[in-house]
């Protein structure tokens, strides 16, 4: 059965048949269900969502007869449908499998333009359309919406790379009259308008905007807008161009529902931001400083994008701030570097011009500071905007201070209290809880007073507001007034408005029976909440206990991509860690249980579930690391190895694998800790790996430290050290993956089209995408070699798509790498340099400097045939530069100095050229001369050396080695033999160049070298 909601709720069965759901309240019911799809729905919320206060006599009976009537349509529909609509205490369960919104959802993460329409097209109307008002739907309809307006202007961005200016200018059209006050989907607008010649309309689109936000909102467009505006007055030609990509897409989360009370303060900061670097909100806790921060920061257009960087999952005085930013903007340690996480941050934002909210400092103030004063020093277009209970206290920090909502006058004048603030969000809050709650004349007194004796802060009026369906507001004002004067009494050494919040809390706290209190306070050894069966294990919590916690507003339930997640407010969490009674205990029980979970997804992290439980890992990053710290050691360490690996955490890895453990873990450990020390540009020490090798039982632990050796250039270390008949068929298809690179590299194609397919193929069955794209490397690869560039382009297109699924952002730029070299390869030198720039860009911000040379050189191939030398010279010298100071054999020089000798002979310097080809020969002939590139160098002297029949006689000895191990020239390649060919007919004559190629495919290259 599937269901709908992007649209008219409909519910279709597999075959594609509607179900014809029978009566208003049957289908609002099933709307209520699919809101809350795979969750208990208690009865007394579907009877208030049905009825609300015109409930019939007998509401309990009227929501079973609904209920029935909704699984008899399904089951009419489809036999056996009705099971999906469960009894479960204390209400119904819809099971819902296939949703056209989790669809959208997992489509909308994609970055090609084929799968972002896909996302499109699923749409019907606007979400939950007959239902939209209703509170049940509300929030996932507003997150709908806004997700696909995201997807919209990512679509927009991705279609104006690809030059579809028109098509562009067309759809953003509609949208952008729908939401005028958009500024990103106003900036596609414009450029798609000024990029498809119609520049007075982008500049009558501009004075729109300017106007509305004007009048509507008192505000000027923002910098971005204004720059943007210039360059089209100015007739940039620039702005052709696509505009620039985002470090990772902006992390903020989705709005779900009003921020009331705070427009001043809001438009105070969002003219405040764009002038200043440093700007932090100070306040007591549960003022509302993250959410006033966080839409603050939604408005900005920065390039790069704004990033949420939640720092509350860290421990008091932790020094892994770096990390955990690193974390938020989906960045990977260095490789080939060991740069520390903050010097890593550094670097990666240099060139950026982003927003940085850094929530929740007060509790590792001291190393936020010194990481914001190292990046506002460092990087000139980061802006920070942070949350704490104190300031940071470094030089141009703006401080802001969030005030309380503004409260009413003693009065209880009604119209005054209505004109307050903080009456405005307590009355808000109180009607979500129950319907039909009105701000009147008989309750504004009460509610006056409410506010003033909880200083107007939010979320102390949020808790409040839970308890007036049970209470009343009278009864609420009632029973705080004791326990205020108690607590007050009690701590008179911490500042009033923490002693008010606390109050709040402790009171929620009075109001739980034992158990509750006892599950409560366990949660909060969570690093970022829990889901239902990590709280079951470590807490004893069943759902209902937890359901009643959320019910109170002391945990937070979001829906993630695993299911229901529970966590605690900061407040409340540091609450509650001062009432547990066996702190010791309890996180003894969270390591051992998120040791288990490493475990169970070890295994999975190499099989079909990949993409599953790599999120699924990510979403625990907080735990894990509380595990490591608490118990889980050397053990959980090891579990994470691949884990960390595949997120490029290397830093976090070779720390954790310090840890102590029985001597069968220390010996796995070694070689995982010495395979990422290598990884980060330790020195390749031969005994080393080999002791270390020589002690470890794991064979996938010995082919990771092999791999490593291979990446630093070591080919007969490499293949020496690769385990040989294991049992493991993931560890046999990443050995012959490994040995397909050393067969790329000498030129072995038969011996490269057995193993990378045999290689393939294992990884499909096994389901590892990872894996198989290592494969894909290769045959891809075999292709180009081959002279099938169309193939080898498809190949790794798929590729590049299953890295992006996977979030695997330095296989992105390796992928993108060989798509623009197979792009150079067939004379689309501009597509190859769009690609390189993209690959070249991601491998910097990634840290990894493989990808950066593979990128740089195709940047550097492309600029030489485009005719740009003195650009291909500054890539290519600063590249062979590279290449010449490693200490091991680059496998990329060879390749480098043949390019770069060309570019010296087009500068007029034959002489120069001829001894850079001499020198591209001399490295591949330290590697094994036998590759294509090798006799490449072959036709590189050819172009440069001076003798019309030594020239010939090369290129016959380079025709002949093409031959022999059939790898055709690509087309491009055939456009410098074709210049040099035409250069030595006109020389010598057809007849004898003709002779003279003939004899040199007798010599062979080493009797060809010989002639120069």
């Amino acid at each position: 059965m599937q269901f709908g909601v992007l649209g008219p709720v409909v519910a279709t069965t597999d075959a594609g048949d509607p179900v014809v759901v029978p009566g208003v309240k049957v289908r609002m019911l099933l709307a209520d269900l699919l809101a809350n799809r795979n969750r208990v729905v208690s009865a007394d919320r579907l009877i208030d969502d049905l009825w609300g206060e015109d409930a019939p006599a007998n509401p309990g009976g009227a929501l079973q007869v609904r209920v029935s009537q909704l699984r008899k349509a399904l089951n009419d529909a489809e036999p056996g449908a009705r099971d999906l609509v469960e009894s479960r205490p204390p209400g119904y369960l819809l099971r819902a499998a296939s949703v056209d919104a989790e669809r959208f959802t997992e489509l909308a993460g994609a970055a090609d333009v084929d799968r972002l329409s896909a996302a499109l097209a699923l749409w019907r109307g606007e979400p939950y359309a007959d239902f939209a008002d209703e509170e049940f739907a509300r929030a996932e309809a507003a997150r709908l919406a806004e997700q696909r307006l995201g997807v919209h202007e990512r679509l927009a961005g991705a279609r104006l790379t690809r030059g579809e200016h028109d098509l562009v200018a067309a759809e953003l059209a509609d949208l952008v009259s729908r939401h005028p006050l958009r500024e990103g989907l106003r900036a596609l607008h414009l450029r798609a308008l000024y990029a498809s010649g119609r520049q007075a309309e982008a500049l009558e689109s501009y004075a729109d905007l300017r106007e509305r936000l004007a009048d509507e909102l008192g505000l000027d467009p923002g910098p971005e807008l204004v720059a943007l505006h210039r360059k089209i007055l100015e007739q940039d030609s620039g702005l052709n161009a696509p505009p620039r990509a985002a470090l990772v897409r902006n992390s903020l989360p989705a709005r779900l529902d009003e921020l009331v009370g705070r427009a001043e303060a809001l438009t105070e900061l969002r003219g405040l931001l764009p002038g200043q670097r440093l700007v932090t909100l100070i306040g007591p806790g549960g003022v509302g400083k993250t959410r006033l921060a966080t839409e603050a920061a939604r408005e900005q257009n920065f390039p790069d994008g704004t990033h949420l960087v939640e720092l509350a999952p860290l421990p008091a005085g932790d020094e892994r701030v770096a990390d955990q930013v690193l974390g938020a903007l989906g960045l990977h340690d260095a490789a080939g570097v060991a740069l520390s996480p903050a010097d890593r941050l550094s670097a990666a934002l240099r060139e950026q011009r982003s927003l940085l909210v850094l929530d929740n400092c007060e509790h590792v103030v001291e190393p936020v500071a010194e990481l914001v004063a190292r990046l506002l020093r460092d990087a000139p277009g980061v802006t920070v905007l942070a949350t704490s209970r104190e300031a940071l206290g470094l030089a141009g920090e703006v401080l802001w201070e969030v005030p309380p909502l503004a409260v009413p006058p003693g009065d209880g004048d009604l119209d005054a209290v209505r004109r307050s603030s903080a009456a405005r969000l307590f009355a808000a809050r109180a009607a979500a809880r129950q319907r039909g709650f009105l701000l009147d004349e008989k309750n504004a007194p009460a509610v006056a007073k409410l506010c003033r004796r909880l200083d107007g802060l939010p979320l102390a009026l949020e808790l409040a507001a839970t308890r007036v369906r049970s209470l009343g507001v009278q009864g609420v004002v009632d029973r705080l007034d004791d326990r205020f004067e108690l607590l007050a009494t009690r701590q008179r050494d911490v500042p009033p408005r923490q002693r008010t919040l606390t109050a709040v809390i402790e009171w929620s706290w009075d109001l739980l029976d034992e158990p509750d209190r006892a599950v409560l306070a366990r949660l909060a050894v969570f690093g970022d909440g829990a889901g239902p069966e990590a709280a079951e294990r470590v807490c004893d919590a069943d759902l209902d206990t937890l359901a009643r916690l959320v019910d109170r507003s002391l945990v937070v339930m979001d829906e993630g991509p695993a299911g229901p997640r529970y966590r605690l407010l900061e407040s409340v969490a540091a609450f509650c860690l001062g009432r547990l009674d066996d702190a010791e205990g309890v996180r003894a029980r969270h390591a051992e249980y998120f040791t288990g979970f490493a475990e169970d997804a070890d295994p999975r992290l190499r099989s079909s579930g990949q993409r599953e439980w790599l999120a699924r890992l990510d979403t625990e990053t907080a735990n894990l690391r509380s595990a490591l710290d608490h118990g889980g050691g050397l053990r959980l360490a090891l579990a994470l190895t691949w884990y960390w690996y595949l997120r490029g955490r290397l830093t976090e890895a070779r720390r954790a694998l310090s840890a102590y453990g029985g001597p069968a873990e220390e010996a796995r450990a070694a070689v995982w800790r010495l395979g990422f020390a290598l990884l980060q540009g330790e020195p390749l020490v031969v005994e080393k790996v080999e002791a270390a090798i020589a002690s470890a039982a794991d064979d996938r632990a010995v082919w990771f430290a092999a791999h490593v050796v291979l990446d630093h250039g070591d080919l007969a270390l490499s293949a020496r050290l690769f385990p040989t008949g294991t049992d493991d068929p993931w560890v046999e298809a990443a050995v012959l993956a490994s040995r397909a690179m050393i067969a790329h590299a000498a030129g072995d194609l038969p011996l490269l089209e057995e193993i990378a397919g045999r290689s393939s193929a294992l990884f499909e069955e096994l389901g590892d995408r990872w894996g198989w794209l290592q494969a894909n490397n290769w045959v891809g690869g075999l292709a180009e070699m081959k002279g099938d560039l169309d193939r080898a382009a498809e190949l790794h297109r798929e590729g590049l798509r299953w890295a992006e699924e996977l979030s695997l952002w330095p296989e992105v730029g390796g992928t993108l790498s060989w798509l623009a070299w197979i792009a150079v390869q067939n004379r689309d030198y501009a597509l190859g340099r769009e690609l390189g720039e993209r690959a070249y860009r991601l491998a910097v911000e990634q840290g990894a400097p493989t990808a950066v040379v593979f990128a740089e050189l195709g940047l550097g191939i492309a600029a030489r045939r485009e005719g740009k030398l003195d650009v291909a010279r500054t890539h290519l010298t600063r590249l062979a530069d590279r290449g010449r100071a490693d200490p091991e054999s680059a496998l990329y020089l060879t390749m480098v100095l043949v390019e770069l000798g060309y570019a010296v002979e087009q500068s007029g310097d034959r002489a120069g050229a001829l001894a850079v080809q001499v020198e591209a020969y001399e490295a591949a002939e330290a590697l094994g001369f036998g590759s294509r590139d090798a006799l490449g160098t072959l036709e590189g002297m050819a172009s440069a050396v001076e003798s019309p029949e030594v020239a010939a006689r090369l290129l016959g000895a380079a025709a002949a080695g093409r031959a022999e191990l059939e790898t055709p020239a690509a087309p491009a390649e055939l456009d410098e033999i074709d210049r040099v060919t035409g250069r030595l007919v006109a020389a010598l004559g057809r007849e004898r160049f003709e002779a003279l190629l003939a004899e040199g495919a007798e010599l062979g290259p080493a009797k060809a070298r010989a002639q120069v």
